[in-house]
């Protein structure tokens, strides 16, 4: 989606770039509920009311109201070539220093003809010092700041969101409840913690797919078997979940009950070792 390279000092890395995400949500169509035919979209020219074909179609800032300068692709790169073909590596940093909310997306960097070398040494560099590079770069005419980290395959690029793009919380109308508001013991700490580390274990992100989906994908299938393709489910109540008021909730008793269960749930596992080993043959 985007060719160019890495540069740093006097260091200039060719490289290619790649998406590394993929969308898993379901897509779904809009339908007509008198007929259920496709909806479309259109793209209406508000002058004369037509339809105006993507051919036509130009990019424009509004200057002035109702006066536009019109924008080609080759202004945007134009307005800074160099930005436009290189990411530009300012600085190298840890990765723990970047809040989560600041990544946005992920992209794999692979070497171009003539990279390999400045690619691997790069990446090898990154593994050893556990840093990342912090770096901009102007994709789709707009400019993006970034970090570059190494797995032991391949560099990424995670392109990172302004401060400016991020809601403080000053910006919404609810307040972070205070310690005093809100007081702990000592003793509802530490049992926290020991829960905490109770669930402690090593991330594995294949173990984590998106069960919503699957359950949907079952319910279209099931309609689509039973022939109910144009039937449209009634509403029902949504079940109770049975949790208090956080108000009256015991958290000592909650957090005690969270640990027996725990263990009650180890000590049934461990009763049927037999049971588990043949679970992981197959």
């Amino acid at each position: 989606m985007w060719k160019g390279a890495v540069s740093f000092g006097l260091v200039y890395i060719p490289v290619e770039m790649y998406t590394a995400a993929r969308s898993s949500t379901l897509e779904l169509s809009l339908l007509d509920s008198r007929d259920f035919a496709p909806v479309g979209y259109q793209r209406i020219n508000k002058r004369t009311g037509k339809v105006v074909d993507w051919a036509d179609i130009v990019k424009g800032y509004e200057y002035k109201k109702g006066e536009f300068v019109a924008l080609s692709e080759e202004d945007f790169r134009q307005a800074n070539v160099k930005a436009s073909q290189t990411i530009e590596i300012t600085s190298f940093t840890s990765s723990a220093d970047i809040a989560p909310e600041y990544y946005e997306s992920p992209y794999y960097l692979i070497p171009a003809k003539g990279g390999e070398k400045g690619y691997a040494l790069l990446r090898e560099a990154l593994l050893r010092t556990g840093k990342v590079a912090v770096g901009s770069i102007v994709m789709r005419g707009r400019q993006h700041f970034g970090v570059i980290g190494a797995d032991k395959r391949v560099l990424l690029f995670n392109t990172l969101r302004f401060a400016a793009e991020l809601r403080s919380l000053g910006d919404l109308d609810v307040a972070a409840p205070a310690a005093k508001a809100a007081p702990v013991s000592p003793k509802e700490v530490a049992m926290a913690e020991k829960l905490l580390e109770e669930m402690s274990a090593p991330w594995k992100p294949d173990e984590y797919h998106d069960s919503y989906r699957e359950d949907l994908m079952r319910r279209i299938e099931e309609k689509v078997r039973k022939r109910q393709i144009h039937l449209l489910t009634p509403k029902e109540k949504a079940p109770k979940t049975g949790q208090k008021s956080a108000q009256v909730i015991d958290l000592m008793a909650v957090l005690k009950k969270s640990l027996e269960s725990r263990g009650a749930g180890a000590k049934k596992a461990g009763a049927t070792p037999a049971s588990g080993s043949r679970r992981r043959r197959s």
